[in-house]
């Protein structure tokens, strides 16, 4: 199996996306969701799935800028903790398909080790030098 696993089709992705666990057999899948290099672009399209019953205040009576700017309101709140808690709740995720606690912080930083390790060389050689 790779990497990547099964994917989840569309009814378990939405199930998936509100917060529900899937199959053992997509648990490949879940780690690569959220470790890929586009995990936080993930993150806010399952956030935009999670926040979309918001527009149903469209159909409640009242004035239309009123229900829009609700609207507006409600998902810039909903955004902005859905990323300030990113991180928690992808680890979340994958402890639900049983992968143990911190294995997608570890995983991402693994990917990205080479070039902090060379980051962090260059900042001690301008920053620290003792010239």
């Amino acid at each position: 199996m790779t990497l990547r696993g099964t994917r989840p089709n569309p009814a378990q992705w939405l199930w998936y996306a509100v917060g529900g666990r899937l199959p053992q057999r997509c648990s490949p899948w879940v780690l690569h969701d959220v470790t890929c290099r586009t995990w936080a672009v993930r993150h806010f399209v399952r956030g935009l799935v999670q926040m979309s019953p918001i527009l149903l205040l469209l159909l409640l009576p009242g004035p239309l800028y009123i229900r829009i700017l609700s609207i507006v309101l409600g998902m810039c709140v909903g955004y902005f903790y859905s990323m300030t808690y990113m991180w928690h709740t992808t680890e979340h995720r994958l402890v639900k398909q049983g992968f143990a606690r911190g294995l997608g912080e570890q995983t991402r930083r693994a990917k990205h080790a080479e070039a902090d390790a060379r980051a962090k060389a260059a900042y001690e050689r301008l920053y620290r030098s003792n010239s």
